[in-house]
């Protein structure tokens, strides 16, 4: 399966049933929140060791131009984005939180992911960008998501594939600082994005 990776509450779906039989294309609808977003997603340190990232919530479904910032939700318009899928991590410090979103395009772009993705994560001059047009953060009260929100976002990452789910990642840091342009990007940022982004992806189209 070709996947392009570009680094740089209340549920109102039905939890329908978990089998593994659902066409990849409708697991979006039949699958229950929990698979969709697990409890625990695996990743790596810098160092290599293995690190957590814990499950802080499951936002309400929303039309993709409510889930996505709005130059993520024009790229996606040709490709018939039909809804957003959102939830919101935490690293095992508590330090770094993410919000993933899973963008479902119209079955008539199924096998289209990858260059939608491309198109998102990729600079005018052909170089990745590092902070892309993603979904909306969705915060948390009562945890580390508690204070993210758009002006806390960082860093992103996209992934897609030979299928019709585009997942996007915007992670910043838990204590609620705000993005200041022209900073360096922290490649900690960098790597949960990524890592959240390619995990679900790989675990939802697989």
């Amino acid at each position: 399966m070709l996947i392009a990776v570009l680094t740089f509450a209340t549920l109102s779906w039905p939890p329908a049933h978990s089998g593994t039989r659902a066409s990849v294309g409708d697991r979006w609808r039949v699958w229950p929140a929990g698979r969709i977003f697990p409890a625990s997603v695996p990743g790596t340190s810098p160092s290599g060791a293995a690190v957590r990232y814990r499950l802080t919530g499951v936002a309400t479904e929303v039309p993709c131009d409510r889930g996505l910032q709005p130059d993520a939700a024009r790229a996606l318009r040709p490709f018939g984005c039909l809804t957003i899928l959102r939830a919101t991590y935490a690293d095992g410090t508590q330090t770094y939180v993410a919000t993933a979103g899973i963008a479902v395009l119209s079955d008539k772009a199924e096998g289209a992911s990858s260059s939608a993705a491309r198109r998102l994560g990729t600079r005018p001059t052909g170089g990745p960008r590092l902070r892309p047009p993603s979904v909306r953060p969705a915060g948390f009260a009562g945890g580390a998501a508690e204070g993210f929100g758009e002006r806390q976002y960082v860093a992103g990452a996209l992934a897609g594939g030979d299928d019709r789910y585009v997942v996007l990642t915007s992670a910043g840091y838990a204590d609620g600082r705000p993005y200041t342009s022209g900073t360096s990007i922290d490649s900690r940022l960098t790597r949960v994005a990524r890592e959240l982004a390619t995990t679900l992806h790989r675990d939802l189209t697989r």
